[in-house]
């Protein structure tokens, strides 16, 4: 059976609250795990401030070079909430009041809650297919190939949840984790010869330390688990033979 086609994203994080250190982003994590698990593989990540410009020119870039993009942040209430005025920018359409959007809100919230404030969430570039958003009624949008979503990790997780199974993807990334208590520097000739011997996959070497003891683990990559496997167990004879003992660890796919 041949190989499927790699299917790419991007994710690009628009928020000045993630590049000035005030809050730790969550949602590039859940992201790739969720597309890896669909074969849609993250090629690259940015973040960008709550700039216009900046926001138009990663976008325009990224959805020329990838399957996908992906944004987080900024399709909120407030003033500073600008992601969505500047994807309708980047595609060259107007910005309108959807009014499936409008619906949408009109249905979660009472009368007296719908301030214009919130009514701006139902704000989406012109022909924009709608993300549903299970959480707090108001959507994401997708236009073209790039998926526009919140900021919040809860609501981005539930609305993520439910989009990813109508993405085509290519096969999934596997992974296999072997660590042990040995540094880099002493096993990295003998771990390049292994990377060259078995081209069909990935494997990085990630230094960690545990009760005071260094260690190293070393995760092998690939879209083929025969390939994986062999690979793995290349990893762990090296090891073997450099008189260390491996501790296999079953990883996450990434």
């Amino acid at each position: 059976m041949c190989a499927q086609r790699t299917v790419t994203a991007a994710v690009v994080i628009i928020g000045n609250e993630i590049l000035s250190g005030r809050t730790s982003d969550a949602n590039l994590p859940y992201l790739a795990k969720a597309l890896n698990a669909v074969g849609v593989r993250v090629m690259e990540a940015r973040v960008v401030a709550d700039d216009e410009v900046a926001i138009i020119s990663a976008v325009n870039t990224c959805r020329a070079a990838y399957d996908h993009v992906f944004t987080t942040g900024g399709i909120g209430p407030t003033h500073d909430d600008i992601t969505s005025a500047a994807i309708a920018r980047a595609f060259g359409v107007a910005i309108v009041r959807d009014p499936r959007a409008t619906d949408l809100l009109t249905r979660h919230y009472a009368a007296a809650e719908l301030s214009e404030a919130r009514l701006k969430m139902a704000d989406i570039p012109e022909g924009a297919a709608l993300v549903d958003n299970p959480v707090s009624a108001a959507p994401g949008f997708r236009i073209g190939n790039v998926w526009v979503l919140p900021g919040v990790p809860r609501i981005l997780q539930a609305m993520v949840d439910g989009l990813v199974a109508g993405l085509k993807g290519g096969d999934p990334v596997l992974s296999r984790t072997i660590s042990a208590f040995t540094t880099e520097s002493s096993i990295a000739f003998a771990l390049g010869e292994v990377q060259q011997q078995h081209p069909a996959t990935e494997i990085g070497s990630y230094p960690f330390v545990r009760s005071g003891r260094f260690g190293t683990s070393l995760v092998v990559r690939s879209t083929d688990r025969d390939a994986l496997d062999a690979a793995a167990a290349a990893v762990a004879g090296m090891l073997h033979s450099a008189g260390v003992e491996p501790l296999m660890e079953d990883g996450p796919a990434a």
